[in-house]
């Protein structure tokens, strides 16, 4: 059984879910456990929400009658989203909180709620019953970056970034170092929409960078619009976070897809079982949290060939996509050849590697 609401039905319903758990009794609690989920977008068909809300399918399919499933969708980061937070966890034992935004929000209603289990998704605060998750999307990253270095034409790739946030950072340094990996000409143009989810603006930001000789586009954004964008253009793109080849079929070359579903199925047996703690989990390929989607007929076999060779390196440790040398835009050496940037640094970049144009912004 799933409850779907928008923040505000969730503030109507809140009140009768109470009263429900009230009469229902202890018994009913026993049954099933009540897991919360929190969208920053609209489930929509493709994206970032989109697969959060597939790993929360998964999840009902693999556990059964083991588990009841809510979702609120299209909520801001911020206050309101403290206010939904709260909202479901006086009803929930379990509640995933699937945007960055909603770190500290998360942190706070926490406090007031011990006994319910909370995992925020890409942040880095934990405490006693709030986790971490995220996925190692830069895996992905390296590898669409490949493909671009070999099928762009103009030597510029377009970038729609949301935040300067390290994790949409070391995405586009990771693709990056991909793309010059075989095309050391290769250059990326970065225009940052400070927004997760904008059609209108993702779109806008594609057609700029294609306007500045973009002849492939990639996003680290949550609609489709950009994929839409190269289609009607005449460019190639990468999809992001969800296969978004039925947006652009002959632009779409393939994307960094994330896998939710197994994480989402453990960690809710983990709390049925009482075994569940506040870990920090950041899985990649290996850990099935990161796919490609289905690579677009137009790129050489040859090509599909050396990424599939060098996803397998990166599942069996023999490859990183940030091991050195690796240069900063002034062309000097941040990371030796020889050694490999630490999760650590990896989870606080704040600098663009060599072939990324522009400034950070701060």
């Amino acid at each position: 059984m799933t409850n779907r609401f928008t923040p505000a039905a969730l503030l109507r319903a809140t009140a009768s879910l109470l009263l429900a758990a009230a009469l229902s009794g202890p018994a009913l609690a026993a049954e099933k456990l009540k897991v919360g989920f929190v969208y920053v977008g609209p489930v929509g068909d493709a994206g970032w929400t989109f697969e959060h809300d597939e790993g929360r399918k998964e999840m009902e399919a693999a556990l059964g009658g083991q588990v009841e499933t809510s979702y609120v969708e299209s909520v801001s980061e911020g206050a309101d989203s403290q206010r939904v937070i709260r909202q479901l966890a006086q009803s929930h034992d379990l509640v995933f909180t699937t945007s960055f935004g909603y770190m500290n929000p998360t942190l706070k209603v926490a406090q007031s709620f011990p006994k319910v289990a909370f995992m925020h998704a890409t942040g880095y605060k934990r405490a006693k019953n709030v986790g971490t998750y995220s996925a190692r999307f830069y895996e992905g990253r390296y590898l669409t970056g490949v493909i671009a270095g070999h099928m762009t034409k103009s030597n510029v790739i377009g970038y729609v970034a949301a935040f300067p946030i390290p994790e949409v950072v070391q995405g586009i340094n990771a693709f990056t170092l991909g793309l010059r990996s075989v095309n050391p000409k290769a250059e990326v143009k970065v225009v940052w929409v400070n927004t997760w989810y904008d059609p209108a603006k993702e779109r806008e930001a594609a057609e700029a960078l294609i306007a500045q000789g973009a002849d492939i586009i990639n996003q680290h954004t949550d609609s489709p619009a950009p994929v839409q964008a190269a289609e009607e253009k005449g460019v190639y793109a990468f999809g992001y976070d969800s296969d978004m080849t039925a947006f652009g079929p002959r632009a779409h070359l393939t994307g960094s897809v994330v896998h939710w579903g197994g994480f989402y199925t453990q960690t809710a047996k983990a709390v049925l079982d009482g075994s569940w703690k506040a870990d920090d989990t950041w899985g990649g390929i290996a850990a099935d949290m990161v796919k490609m989607a289905p690579y677009n007929s137009a790129i050489p076999k040859a090509v599909v060939e050396q990424v599939e060779g060098i996803k397998a390196s990166i599942v069996d440790g023999s490859f990183h996509p940030f091991q050195g040398p690796i240069k900063d835009q002034q062309g000097k050496v941040v990371v030796p050849e020889g050694t490999t940037m630490s999760d650590g640094e990896i989870l606080s970049f704040n600098w663009y590697v060599e072939g990324v144009q522009g400034e950070l912004p701060k």
